[in-house]
């Protein structure tokens, strides 16, 4: 189904806003910073992370009705924080074409605080954070078929928890955003980011008029580390640094290396200057065990602090937000030093390409083996890997950031560390160490077939 133009439903809700002393600032004072430190807060992130990674929901797979439920619960909350829904009642619903010819229906639920600025209230801020998860998987151990749940605790329901709250702080103090916010619940993000996608070529009637993403995805394991990866957008640094030298609950670390790949990539594609904020990979990390459990809430609270000063600065900055990476080098997450793959002047090459396509057909999918094992037991899935590419062109640092099963993880490391040599990327004329992430597919075919490998083709 494609929607009206969301655009249009957003003018119907434009009303006048008179801008009162009294409004101002349970998060925020004119007199400057104020702890926000609140147990009704954390008592309502543990709630959100409960809901959204209940059992009930079994991993809230795509197309799943633990996806439409999760849906569900996150429209609900936007209403009961009086936060307009902009989206249908059932979502704003799209259909994923999987290669078996099957549709999956999948969904994106959108919520709209409108600014105060007369001139800029119909200039948007994006903040968004996956919906979906792994779901779950039979597998067969020791000849017994075994039900794995992946709760996505914190893949994500601490970014969709982090949301809900700062969307609560936006609605309440909505008087001093000069853009509106739109909150986003992205459906489908672990097939492709069809959620953003959909939402970005679909959905939304005015793409020029966004001026800026946020991305919440894997917040809830403060003790990590607290991250900003921006692309090393100028503008955006240039308002991180700014809130760095203000007193603040918690600095993140900006990167230009990227943790991981995330729904902030569609609207990069589009030149629109996103910052993902995350906590990192962690040893749960889709697997079983993403439970509640391991949530760390107090962290949580801080930065939700951080994020609600950063959307206000970012929806209300007089600069003009434009799309222009510098490229520059600072330190990431996991190492020093490391450029992304989409941040370097020449990218790296394989057999003459710059294409990662190129790398999957010539080699990956050419030397790897299905586990012999994981065709008895029937696990398929996509494999995560991201890896360096050092300034001799050798790929090193190999490993696994979402796995399907030890077997396939462990074929997809060891085809990939033995790849011949690439040519570096490089910057400013410079070789440069640069972070890939691919995915590796392996996919069992209906009758006679014991296994292949390959792209799956997707229409949106």
């Amino acid at each position: 189904m494609i929607m009206q133009p969301l655009i249009s439903k957003i003018s119907l809700l434009v009303s006048s806003i008179l801008v009162s002393v009294s409004a101002f600032g349970q998060y925020r004072t004119d007199s400057g910073y104020q702890d926000l430190y609140d147990s009704e807060t954390g008592g309502s992130l543990k709630a959100h992370v409960r809901s959204l990674s209940a059992a009930h929901l079994e991993g809230r797979k795509v197309g799943s009705e633990g996806e439409a439920s999760a849906a569900e619960y996150v429209r609900n909350v936007f209403k009961e924080y009086g936060v307009d829904v902009i989206s249908p009642d059932q979502g704003d619903l799209f259909g994923i074409k999987t290669e078996s010819g099957d549709t999956l229906t999948s969904r994106n639920v959108i919520g709209f605080v409108q600014g105060y600025d007369r001139d800029l209230r119909d200039r948007y801020i994006v903040v968004g954070a996956r919906l979906d998860n792994l779901g779950s998987m039979t597998v067969t151990v020791d000849g017994l078929k075994t039900e794995r749940v992946y709760y996505g605790a914190n893949g994500n329901a601490s970014g969709l928890a982090m949301m809900l709250e700062l969307a609560r702080m936006v609605q309440t103090n909505s008087v001093l955003f000069r853009r509106s916010v739109l909150f986003v619940a992205f459906g489908a993000s672990t097939e492709s980011f069809a959620g953003s996608w959909y939402f970005l070529n679909r959905s939304f009637g005015d793409v020029g008029s966004i001026d800026a993403m946020i991305n919440l995805d894997m917040l809830g394991i403060g003790s990590n580390g607290f991250y900003a990866y921006t692309a090393s957008n100028a503008d955006l640094n240039s308002i991180l640094s700014r809130l760095n030298g203000e007193l603040q609950p918690v600095q993140p670390e900006v990167t230009a290396s990227e943790p991981y790949p995330s729904d902030h990539r569609a609207f990069y594609s589009k030149e629109i200057p996103a910052v993902m904020f995350t906590t990192g990979k962690y040893p749960e990390h889709n697997t079983e065990k993403d439970t509640e459990s391991i949530i760390e809430y107090d962290a949580m609270e801080r930065e939700l602090e951080y994020l609600y000063n950063f959307t206000l600065a970012l929806a209300n900055t007089n600069l003009k937000l434009s799309f222009r990476p510098d490229k520059v080098v600072v330190k990431g997450p996991s190492y020093d030093d490391v450029v992304s793959y989409y941040d370097c002047d020449v990218r790296p090459s394989f057999l003459n390409s710059y294409e990662i396509s190129r790398f999957l057909e010539k080699w990956v999918y050419q030397y790897i083996k299905y586990p012999e094992s994981a065709i008895r037991n029937g696990v398929q899935g996509k494999v995560m890997v991201d890896f360096i590419i050092d300034k001799d062109g050798k790929v090193t640092d190999v490993r696994v950031i979402r796995g399907v099963d030890p077997e396939l993880d462990e074929e997809a490391v060891r085809v990939i560390s033995a790849s011949p040599k690439w040519k570096p990327g490089r910057v400013k004329g410079n070789k440069v160490r640069t972070s890939v992430t691919i995915p590796v597919e392996f996919r069992l075919a209906k009758k006679g077939s014991k296994g292949s490998f390959g792209f799956k083709k997707h229409s949106y």
